[in-house]
């Protein structure tokens, strides 16, 4: 399947989007993109485990909004069909660009106390953690988003911080930084397996097995993932690059839609060797 892309510069960030007819086709191909790269045989459809279902969600950006209708589509999901065994399993990018980005910690924070869940690390929460000891990050942090994180604590920035306002900055949203945040951050694995896919934020390095990738590709790979049409193993469902519905390939799928900015927070539910999409809790077009 061959693969083009456009770039589109976001503030000091080149940002790799699917092809521009493809996002104006989106809708209308959305039956046939989810259905195609599996449906030429029932045994080779990627499939979990007898009776585990996931929900897995895409980069939240702060939108505490989109994440609250998520969860009452779960909840009302796992209400009129139970499963024996569900899990939750967030692809990281929790924080800035949106408006929210501690209220999406406290919502995530809470969730993880009454459910099963998997949190996923990602770029975004790595330059958070990085600003409280290494203050500089600052000036690259706010390119992405930085800024809204530090208001949604309720920390006002200067537009252009010198190193002294970076430092009593940092020193800010350490104390209003609460311990349960700390522990959530601390906590984030780098990726998680079960049954044919793999979960992660960004994706993966061809080439190399799924068990040696190093944490950088993880967190932040693009092109070389993006472009490559090898098997990996497993299915990768990953985030990190937004596109305009998501982007199911016969190797990977993508649920990042952009939510800060489109208004629209996907989940991808999978059980046995089906598989269905959500964007802000509503059914999307198509499933497989």
């Amino acid at each position: 399947m061959a693969i083009c892309f456009k770039y589109f510069r976001l503030p000091g960030e080149i940002v790799n989007y699917a092809p521009a007819r493809a996002l104006d086709r989106g809708a209308e191909r959305a039956d046939a993109m989810i259905a195609s790269p599996f449906s030429t045989s029932r045994k080779t459809r990627p499939r979990l485990p007898n009776g585990v279902r996931i929900y897995a969600i895409g980069d939240i950006h702060g939108r505490a909004d989109l994440l609250d209708m998520t969860f009452d589509f779960i909840d009302a999901d796992l209400s009129d069909n139970p499963a024996p065994q569900s899990l939750e399993v967030f692809l990281g990018d929790y924080v800035d660009r949106g408006p929210a980005s501690r209220q999406v910690l406290d919502r995530l924070v809470a969730r993880r106390r009454r459910q099963q869940t998997v949190f996923l690390k990602g770029n975004h929460e790595t330059y958070l953690m990085d600003f409280l000891t290494k203050h500089s990050v600052l000036k690259e942090w706010q390119q992405f988003g930085g800024l809204e994180t530090l208001l949604s604590y309720g920390i006002r920035p200067p537009v252009n911080a010198d190193a002294a306002s970076q430092a009593r900055l940092a020193a800010a949203l350490d104390e209003k930084l609460p311990d349960s945040h700390r522990r959530f951050l601390g906590d984030l694995r780098l990726s998680f397996t079960c049954g044919d896919y793999f979960f992660v934020h960004a994706g993966v390095r061809p080439g190399i097995v799924l068990e040696k990738q190093r944490d950088e590709d993880l967190l932040l790979i693009r092109e070389d993932f993006l472009l490559c049409e090898d098997n990996f193993g497993k299915i990768i469902v990953h985030g990190h690059t937004p596109t305009a519905q998501p982007d199911i390939r016969s190797n990977r799928i993508n649920i990042d839609t952009g939510a800060f900015a489109t208004g629209r927070l996907t989940c991808l539910k999978l059980e046995g060797a089906g598989m269905h999409f959500y964007l802000n809790g509503s059914p999307a077009t198509g499933s497989a």
